[in-house]
């Protein structure tokens, strides 16, 4: 499998259980908060937040702008990944696209956080024996970050353009 790490070099890939692939030590991404990896070309980036991992396209849906850089939010109870480019708000649990907006329909409309619905192309974790292994993902639905995903499948950081 093609699985290049940028955060964590000392990292081996390794198909484990089921065909997941294997990121990287629990420990080390717990310690680094984040890691970034190629699995089959595709560029995704896993987060530790709050006693939890999630993996996502490291590729904003919106414009392609490098998610691993961005900060984690919390907006109404879900963490958010906020994309550095252009602060795109993205759940880790879900991909789903957050944006503040307003019913004008109200008496008093005040700002409040709606879903644009799911975005980004979320993986799956799973941890074995110290081992985070990631899911390929299952190409067969489609995301919007699949496009950015595609994009910069061979150039990952190298190819961000901006």
């Amino acid at each position: 499998k093609d699985v290049g790490l940028h955060r964590s070099s000392t990292e081996t890939a390794e198909t484990g259980p089921d065909g997941l692939i294997c990121i990287g030590k629990e420990e080390n991404i717990k310690k680094s908060g984040r890691i970034t990896a190629k699995i089959n070309g595709r560029e995704i980036v896993v987060f530790y937040h709050e006693g939890k991992f999630h993996a996502l396209d490291s590729r904003c849906y919106h414009e392609g702008g490098p998610l691993c850089r961005g900060e984690i939010e919390d907006i109404n109870g879900q963490a958010c990944i906020v994309c550095p480019w252009h602060k795109f708000k993205i759940t880790l649990e879900t991909g789903e696209g957050l944006y503040e907006g307003i019913n004008p329909l109200e008496p008093s409309p005040k700002p409040q956080w709606q879903s644009k619905g799911v975005k980004q192309r979320i993986h799956k974790v799973t941890i074995d024996n110290g081992n985070v292994y990631v899911c390929p993902p299952d190409l067969s639905v489609s995301f919007d970050s699949d496009y950015y995903a595609e994009k910069y499948k061979n150039g990952g950081e190298l190819a961000m353009g901006k």
